[in-house]
């Protein structure tokens, strides 16, 4: 290769690295182009390698989705359940680039039921193409599309009204589409809506004007792609940077690792460690290629500080002068993606940038509609339910409010049983009562209440069955412990539900903040340094765990009280199975609502194979015992 020739290439390369690079999805209803659009962006561009072109062919003669013609959304569907079906399951990114610019695009599903796929391919997106019907208008997945790009702050949209050759390229359709989005645009908040007449699968308005459409005047969609300026106004943002790892390579040397999500730094600069709010100065900045006097957003990098400080991953490093907030209750928008509905109260995982912490939706505000975006009154999420929620976290954490810092101001709840992402959502503000409630120290602990009374404080939690012996065998515990002087209560189900939760049903809603409740107060009594038996249903783990997790390591033991629904059934003590099985008893657990048995219960007891006085002394041993 001569010089000339290898300048030219150097000179390329060097104008393909320097490109912006403009991140994009397509969403919508389903079959409504996606995947063809996509594809025949890939196909026009000259982007595909002959073998690609060859298989594209073979693929969509073998079938013949498009009477013999080249099927464009073969290129993106790649799952073969995609391609049996015709409908786009998971997300696809594809990348291509063009003189002017570099793209990744998400190919996100239009199926109701995988709108959470969406969802996490419009997190990283700076722009979304809507593509709409022609034939059938606005339909309810477009606007909950829309809304959820609202929510994660996408605030250019381009409106890619489909299939225009279907209806003749008439302009008024095109028109009503166009001015029905822009009403809905407004009233979500999106700013920026290009809205464009196209047919993917003929290639109408895609790289070049189309005859077919004289009416029309605004840019082809690659033309709008190209140029549209998505930059976000930086304003004056101290710098961020979440700790991803604290690197220890050797005794001399501890760094903090991640990526500057905001800002930037240099060697010298003052910060804080967040949530602590331990302070210090930046000795280095640290990365593969040699050390720096300064960083900005973007880049990745380990900072070694003046100050031998506690950090650790999850902490946020932020500049001294304008740190972040620190909270850990929050108002905040909740996209649930649960199949099992979200029910206040219940405990599940928060994952925040790299922190992970324990969380709790407190009270669900209200929930939107989002063919009408009125707010709705909600006990509970079901699956695809947008809402605004209260949170309450375990631990406090540095955050931003999305709309400033997407990285830190946007989180997902996991279940803390499957481990299975069920919501998505953004942070509002923090509510201020979380910065203005703190614990208030007392001199007389729980060690000191207990040493008076000569005994080790526990809560015996007995879960069970209506019916099933819980609330006898805890009264002949209590009678038993009495007898040896010890110091007890009783928290029983029914007593409870005369007083402190007299207000509750029995709706699994309801159910959930019975026990929450009960599990605080057995941990006040605890802290008392009393011996508390707890006799309830409980019919939850979920639940039963979130109790668990209130005290102490050996402070808390599960007695499984463990009689078939058939024999809690015979006894009936309460005449409540008949009502249940007469239908007047809609939500009684095991019959119209259900139960979930402990699988790893301190204590099992089998109450068809012994007497309820053997079965209290098994208790008591287990209580008094290590």
């Amino acid at each position: 290769m001569s010089t000339n020739a290898r300048a030219a290439v150097a000179a390329y390369l060097q104008q393909h690295e320097t490109k912006s690079l403009l991140r994009f999805i397509t969403c919508g209803s389903v079959d409504d182009g996606k995947s063809t659009l996509i594809g025949r962006l890939l196909h026009d561009t000259k982007l595909l390698l002959d073998d690609q072109l060859a298989a594209l062919e073979a693929d969509s003669k073998r079938h013949g989705t498009q009477n013999g013609e080249i099927d464009f959304a073969l290129l993106v569907d790649g799952l073969a359940a995609e391609r049996e079906q015709g409908i786009t399951i998971d997300v696809a990114y594809r990348f291509f680039g063009t003189d002017r610019r570099k793209f990744i695009v998400a190919d996100c599903p239009g199926h109701e039921q995988y709108t959470r796929n969406m969802a996490t391919g419009a997190s990283t997106a700076d722009l979304a193409i809507v593509l709409v019907d022609a034939r059938k208008g606005l339909l309810t997945q477009t606007r909950r599309h829309s809304y959820i790009l609202s929510l994660l702050g996408i605030r250019h949209v381009v409106l890619a009204v489909n299939k225009m050759d279907v209806v003749d390229y008439d302009r008024k359709v095109f028109d009503d589409i166009a001015a029905g989005y822009a009403e809905l645009a407004e009233q979500l908040g999106i700013p920026n809506v290009t809205a464009i007449p196209l047919s993917a699968l003929r290639g109408d308005n895609m790289l070049a004007k189309s005859d077919a459409t004289p009416w029309y005047d605004g840019p082809t969609l690659l033309e709008h792609l190209e140029t549209v300026d998505v930059a976000r106004e930086a304003g004056n943002r101290g710098f961020r940077l979440p700790v991803q790892w604290v690197c220890r390579p050797n005794q001399n040397f501890r760094g903090f690792a991640g990526t500057l999500v905001a800002g930037a730094v240099a060697v010298g600069d003052e910060i804080a460690v967040l949530p602590s709010g331990q302070r210090s100065k930046v000795k280095a900045i640290v990365t593969a290629d040699g050390d720096l006097e300064r960083a900005i957003e973007g880049q990745a990098v380990t900072l070694t500080l003046v100050d031998e400080i506690d950090a650790s991953r999850g902490d946020v490093i932020a500049a001294a002068s304008s740190p972040a907030e620190v909270a850990d209750q929050f108002a905040a928008h909740l996209l649930w993606l649960g199949e099992q509905p979200l029910l206040p109260g219940r405990p599940y995982w928060l994952k925040i940038g790299s922190r992970t912490v324990g969380a709790q939706v407190t009270e669900i505000k209200h929930k939107v509609d989002v063919n009408t975006q009125e707010e709705l009154a909600a006990k509970h999420l079901e699956l695809n339910e947008v809402a605004q929620v209260n949170l309450y976290l375990d631990q406090p954490v540095a955050f931003e409010k999305y709309d400033d810092n997407r990285d830190l101001g946007a989180f997902i709840l996991i279940d803390r049983q499957t481990n299975g992402t069920v919501a998505a959502g953004t942070l509002d503000f923090a509510l201020r009562r979380a910065g203005n409630i703190h614990w208030q120290h007392v001199d007389v602990d729980k060690a000191a209440r207990a040493k008076i009374k000569h005994q080790t404080p526990r809560c015996v939690w007995f879960t069970g069955l209506s019916g099933s012996g819980k609330s006898t065998i805890a009264n002949l515990v209590e009678k038993k412990l009495h007898a040896m002087g010890q110091h007890t209560y009783i928290l029983d189900g029914d007593n409870i539900r005369h007083g402190l939760n007299k207000d509750l049903g029995f709706t699994d809603e309801d159910r959930v903040e019975n026990i929450r409740r009960v599990a605080e107060v057995a941990k006040l009594m605890v802290d008392a340094g009393l011996i508390v038996l707890v006799s309830f249903i409980s019919p939850f783990r979920a639940e039963r765990r979130m109790a668990r997790e209130m005290f102490a390591d050996g402070e808390f033991i599960e007695v499984f009280v463990d009689t078939p629904l058939e024999v809690a059934e015979q006894r009936d003590v309460k005449g409540l199975y008949a009502k249940a099985r007469a239908g007047k008893l809609p939500n009684l657990t095991g019959i119209g609502s259900p139960y979930q048995p402990p699988v790893d219960a301190d204590l099992v007891l089998e109450t068809t194979g012994d007497t309820a006085e053997r079965l209290a002394d098994q208790v008591v041993e287990r209580t008094l015992g290590p």
